[in-house]
């Protein structure tokens, strides 16, 4: 089964950056990809100061929201998007809240982790998270490979410190995926594409290319979609 790790829909998809959730399982379709760990892509078309207002009344006004995603809506985890809502994922009061209810409720923990936004994603602020709940996945997606720099040697690094941590390696470099995989082991490792920000189908036969005479079968399923499987609670077939 092949699961693609990072994907993004919009419900006022905007020409060129964003995508429906038809288009999506068309793009699925057509890439041979079975099953999307999708998440919510707000639109960009916005203030900023005016989007965060919203998300702190949201969190104001329904303080259970992640109790009502995991078990009434049946979502498998939350995603925190420091780039994206400008906060420091690690900050005490708008984060780790969100943070403690996901462990609580026992879901999976994502991460947006890039030098997009240097300061606010950076993997030591993941890595201090992981540390503090030992039992809670955590999907680190784009393992720092995102922006004008490149913080995937300490996103690896921290990683190997932290066994709860399981890297989505989207939008990032081959030589990135690969040292991933040499030093944490291929089921530490998911394939993602950042769709619609890059081709589907186009970043699945690169990570089949990338794969290819690296890692056994075995262990090339388990990244293209066995690891999100087990994550997940999936059956892998």
């Amino acid at each position: 089964m092949i699961i693609d790790a990072d994907c993004h829909v919009s419900p006022t998809p905007e020409g060129g950056v964003s995508i429906t959730i038809d288009e999506l399982l068309c793009r699925m379709d057509a890439a041979g990809v079975d099953r999307a760990v999708t998440w919510l892509q707000p639109p960009y078309r916005r203030d900023l100061d005016e989007a965060n207002a919203y998300i702190h009344r949201a969190t104001e006004d329904h303080p259970d929201l992640v109790r009502r995603c995991l078990q009434e809506y049946g979502f498998y985890g939350v995603k925190l998007n420091g780039a994206q809502n400008a906060f420091f994922i690690d900050d005490p009061h708008l984060s780790l809240p969100v943070v403690e209810a996901v462990a609580l409720a026992g879901g999976i923990l994502a991460f947006h982790v890039g030098a997009d936004a240097f300061e606010q994603t950076h993997p030591f602020r993941v890595a201090k998270i992981a540390r503090t709940h030992p039992n809670l996945p955590i999907l680190v997606v784009h393992m720092g490979g995102v922006g004008h720099a490149d913080l995937t040697r300490a996103t690896i690094e921290f990683a190997a410190e932290c066994p709860n941590l399981t890297l989505i390696g989207s939008a990032v470099r081959a030589p990135a995926v690969l040292a991933a995989i040499r030093t944490l082991g291929a089921e530490r490792v998911c394939f993602g594409s950042d769709t619609p920000f890059d081709l589907m189908h186009v970043e699945l036969a690169r990570y089949r290319a990338l794969l290819g005479g690296e890692v056994g079968d075995d262990e090339k399923a388990a990244v293209l979609g066995g690891n999100i499987a087990r994550l997940f609670g999936l059956s892998n077939k």
